[in-house]
């Protein structure tokens, strides 16, 4: 099927990346997932804040080691669900990569946009239990602000003084790539000069595990939980639930430039789409998935053969792994087995709403560094003509990368980035990008460190 992209006028400015936060169960930090990323380095085991032995999945890629009051003083911490923590959290350190300061006059022209797809779970599953067994007079008075998906937005807005437009976009598993879009909209458009941007979940709690297991979504790979997340692998069962939380600082560079910024990449290119098929399946066809992709591609001004490499939604469960692969061959044709295809979350787990900041940071890295993260346990490929990076992490040069991220109830949402001028560097000290560690990767060696790491303890 040829895929024809809808007409649109040229963007009327550019878009640039000029910081990055991230909480994520490999690492609490941009420079710490990225390291444990290229290295290959599974943050999926069993739950240790709460009791999971009622459920049928017993591990996840939880959030492990964060202490609220690190980022943020008690009473804020207090009043905050724990997705809300991460993207404030994420947020200040986006803020810190960017250098920038708002003031008086840059505040009107600074919005936040974070998202979340299940929002406070952990909050409202208390919050009924409260009233169930001691009364509204008990419950938690937070719950009224904290309860709400956007009180990420609020509070990101409220520390740093953005006075722009402000809000949280809800789309599933697509969340925070649809609010990074909107936010590049809101910049080419003129409405900011600068947006925080991102998505935040923390659904490894007992309430959206369990409904997530009830629907028969999660793998039960409980015998090694670091091998149960397998995209594109022929073995895979399910997802495995994450969380954290990933937010951009998106400047124009017209705006970048005058402060002296240093840049991290472009943001091209922005496809939306949605399948209008089924709650929770993917169109079998994957029609608007296609869209998406091809959408984002003409938007960046960018040719199906200019791209070098494409984070994959890649959720390790049947369906979406199989509709993605074909999806990719439909919209890059011959050209879909020469680029890499790579799903981080093989090691993060599915981070919901945050899935789609976090694998943007990701593809932007891998275009700073020459890196490209690996899809590890993909040991049986779905389809063995497509390259999904099996196992250790490659260095190839990358200018071009798409970030695809699909999510129940249809929604689809890809993002392009390119490398800028001032890129080609690790970004974070400006020394030259390092070599990736390899992973282990045979199914023996995985095995072993599976033994070695039983019970969840590392």
């Amino acid at each position: 099927m040829t895929v024809t992209p809808l007409r649109r006028e040229a963007p009327k400015r550019r878009v640039v990346v000029t910081g990055t936060g991230v909480v994520s169960p490999i690492g609490l930090t941009t420079g710490e997932f990225w390291e444990s990323l290229t290295a290959g380095r599974s943050g999926i085991r069993v739950i240790t804040r709460y009791d999971a032995d009622e459920l049928p999945t017993r591990f996840a890629g939880e959030i492990t080691g964060f202490e609220p009051r690190d980022h943020m003083p008690n009473r804020v911490a207090r009043r905050l669900d724990r997705f809300a923590q991460f993207a404030l959290a994420a947020a200040q350190e986006a803020m810190a990569e960017a250098k920038l300061e708002i003031d008086e006059e840059l505040a009107p022209r600074t919005a936040v946009l974070v998202g979340s797809g299940y929002g406070a779970g952990h909050f409202t599953r208390t919050a009924v239990l409260e009233l169930r067994d001691r009364g509204r007079r008990r419950m938690n008075a937070y719950f009224a602000s904290a309860g709400s998906s956007d009180s990420a937005a609020v509070e990101v807005a409220n520390r740093f003084g953005a006075r722009g437009p402000s809000g949280a976009v809800v789309a599933a598993c697509a969340t925070g790539a649809v609010c990074i879009g909107d936010a590049m909209r809101l910049i080419r458009d003129g409405y900011a000069d600068v947006v925080l941007a991102g998505g935040s979940d923390d659904a490894v709690n007992p309430l959206d595990l369990a409904v997530s297991a009830n629907v028969g979504a999660l793998s039960r790979r409980g015998d090694h939980p670091e091998l149960a997340s397998r995209p594109f692998d022929k073995a895979r069962d399910g997802f495995v639930m994450g969380a954290g939380a990933g937010i951009v600082v998106l400047e124009s560079a017209e705006h970048a430039e005058r402060r002296g910024a240093a840049v991290l990449a472009e943001l091209a290119g922005y496809g939306a789409t949605t399948d209008a098929y089924h709650s929770t399946h993917p169109h079998p066809e994957g029609l608007a998935v296609k869209r998406a992709m091809a959408d984002a591609l003409a938007d960046a001004g960018v040719a199906p053969g200019e791209v070098d490499y494409i984070c994959a939604h890649g959720t390790s469960t049947p369906l979406n792994d199989r509709i993605e692969s074909e999806a990719i061959r439909g919209v890059f044709g011959d050209h879909a087995p020469r680029i890499p295809i790579s799903s981080v979350k093989s090691m993060t787990g599915h981070m919901i709403g945050a899935a789609g900041a976090v694998e943007l940071i990701a593809s932007l890295l891998a275009v700073r560094t020459g890196i490209l993260p690996p899809t590890v346990n993909c040991d049986d490929p779905l389809d063995p003509e497509l390259d999904y990076v099996p196992h250790t992490a490659r260095r190839q040069p990358t200018r071009v990368a798409v970030s695809n991220s699909f999510g129940f109830g249809g929604h689809n949402a890809v993002l392009v980035v390119r490398a800028h001028p001032e890129g080609g560097l690790d970004g974070r000290d400006g020394e030259p990008a390092r070599e990736a560690r390899p992973a282990q990767h045979t199914p023996d060696e995985r095995a072993a460190q599976a033994a070695r790491t039983a019970g969840g303890k590392r």
